[in-house]
């Protein structure tokens, strides 16, 4: 902690940017000010910026760079009704600075709008956007939102402050996949949130790793609600058609598409390659390029998770794979139903909706192999060898002896048994 502080509100700016930023160390820091304040008593006065400089701590291009952010940050200072503290990070369209709250004395986060942003009437609007769709829901597991507005020139949105690491932090600072229970429930608070969100009729349309927080108590929440949509809002879906909104690594393949028709399948997806993300520790799909990694969402099978990890349930994997359905029409109905799925493994129960859901795919596939099948015998040439066929390799015992087609051969079988003992009996 230093014990010399700087002589004004824009040199105690500086000296911390320089520090966050990684361009001096305190002790650096904290040596030219001792310096400064020497200087001062003789009359000498001096920057800190040229002191710093003179000593080579810094360059006058870094100095540069930095005195447009002090300027930026003295700007924010003056959201009224707030003192900035700290910045918490930064992204595409926004920077997060942590505050509190003067009149309730409380730390909030506020996201900020550079200022280049603030003339792109698009940019604004969304932020905005972001702003109501927030307000609009209350649940334990989502970001509270408190307040927008516009201050100095800043377009500004103040929300709950947040204790702790995202997902994706967990995941690349550990290295490793997330235990199954705890990912477990995660998954299970999230979708809490979006089945309120989707009450709400709101897509949330960015769910992945980076936008689930986890407080210090293991409370999860879900935030950043920049790219949510009415379901309803056809302005907004036609204004969007044809552009893929999302993150390309969880992004669902109708986003991808750009349709106009997105609902709240697209937020289970994107709830499923997350869960996969966290219990294998790789994304669902890897390639060198977004557009590649799209691409692979559009056609590539996917991996099931419990090939990768050996060790998770067959309860697990079924949820992800339900929810990952490249075709929303196979995916859960609603996100009430997948947390029904959820919370029924957790109990250590069997998900019955991604079951039944998984025993239609495979009726459906035995027809096609069928219709493949007479096709060859009478001469369509098809290959049969492409058609689908049924992997029973990732599920249990019971899983495997209840399928629909291994108690339909059983059937047969035993009626075919009780047939030859009868024709035998009666000679």
């Amino acid at each position: 902690m230093l014990k010399v502080s700087a002589k004004s509100t824009g040199e105690t700016l500086l000296g911390r940017l320089l520090v966050e930023q990684g361009l001096c160390t305190s002790d650096e820091l904290a040596e030219c000010l001792v310096v400064q304040s020497q200087q001062d008593k003789e009359s000498n006065q001096r920057s800190l910026a040229d002191i710093m400089v003179a000593n080579g701590f810094i360059t006058p291009t870094q100095l540069n760079r930095v005195r447009a952010a002090v300027e930026e940050q003295k700007s924010i200072q003056q959201i009224p009704g707030y003192q900035i503290l700290s910045k918490l990070g930064f992204g595409a369209m926004a920077v997060v600075f942590k505050a509190r709250q003067l009149s309730l004395d409380r730390m909030v986060a506020i996201k900020v709008l550079p200022k280049k942003l603030s003339e792109n009437k698009e940019f604004v609007d969304r932020f905005y956007m972001e702003g109501k769709a927030a307000a609009k829901l209350n649940h334990p597991n989502i970001v509270a939102a408190y307040d927008v507005g516009e201050a100095s020139g800043y377009h500004y949105f103040v929300m709950e402050y947040v204790e702790g690491k995202t997902v994706y932090d967990h995941l690349v600072d550990s290295g490793k996949p997330y235990p199954e229970n705890e990912a477990l429930g995660i998954i299970i608070q999230i979708c809490r949130a979006l089945v309120h969100a989707h009450q709400h009729g709101l897509i949330h349309r960015d769910v992945k790793p980076k936008n689930i927080m986890i407080t210090p108590t293991g409370v999860a929440k879900l935030a950043d609600m920049g790219l949510a949509r009415q379901v309803g809002d056809q302005a907004a879906a036609l204004a969007e058609a044809g552009k893929a909104y999302g993150t390309p690594y969880y992004i669902s393949p109708e986003q991808i598409r750009g349709e106009m028709h997105v609902d709240f399948r697209a937020d289970i997806y994107s709830l499923g390659a997350t869960f996969y993300h966290m219990v294998t520790g790789r994304v669902p799909f890897e390639a060198p390029s977004p557009a590649a990694v799209m691409h692979k969402h559009l056609k590539e099978p996917l991996i099931p998770p419990d090939h990768i990890v050996t060790s998770l349930s067959a309860g697990v994997a079924e949820i992800i794979e339900v929810a990952m359905a490249k075709d929303p029409g196979k995916r859960y109905v609603s996100t009430q139903d997948m947390l029904t799925d959820l919370e029924a493994v957790a109990r250590g129960e069997p998900p019955l909706l991604a079951r039944r859901s998984y025993d239609l795919t495979s009726l459906a596939n035995m027809e096609s192999t069928a219709g493949a099948a007479d096709s060859l015998v009478s001469g369509g040439g098809a290959d049969v060898h492409s058609q689908a066929t049924i992997d029973f390799s990732a599920r249990t015992f019971v899983q495997k002896f209840t399928d629909p087609l291994v108690l339909f051969l059983a059937g047969t079988l035993l009626l075919a048994v009780i047939f030859i003992i009868a024709l035998l009996l009666s000679r």
